[in-house]
């Protein structure tokens, strides 16, 4: 699906996404990733929801966002609450949803000017 948003070319927007696979920007990513309005950090370890580990949110943590939205692949899955624990005591926001509704979400919440990151597993 193509998504279209006109925001500065200096904040990260995804464009597209398809199975296997996102457009941010003019690039694209066949690797799970994380997204901010800033920042990219390219092959993030989780392939899948049930691969989740307590230490990949680390990364997500050095942000700061207000908000994560998890986006779990093609379906909507959740891991156990345990993995979530740093993020909760980080007071961050979390919503976890399919991988196409995070890219949407995404792209609404950073048009807002909200501080987002999107987690995005493919």
């Amino acid at each position: 699906m193509k998504l279209s948003l006109d925001l500065p070319a200096r904040i990260h927007v995804i464009r597209a996404y398809a199975p296997g696979e996102i457009r941010v920007g003019d690039v694209v990513y066949h690797a799970s990733l994380i997204v901010t309005a800033a920042s990219l950090i390219e092959d993030w370890r989780p392939t899948s929801m049930a691969d989740l580990q307590p230490a990949d949110f680390e990364p997500i943590l050095a942000l700061r966002p207000e908000v994560l939205l998890v986006g779990s692949g093609a379906r909507q899955q959740f891991p156990d609450r345990a993995i979530l624990a740093s993020l909760y005591a980080a007071r961050i926001g979390l919503e976890i949803m399919d991988t196409g509704a995070a890219c949407r979400t995404y792209n609404v919440l950073v048009a807002e000017g909200r501080e987002v990151a999107a987690a995005l597993i493919l």
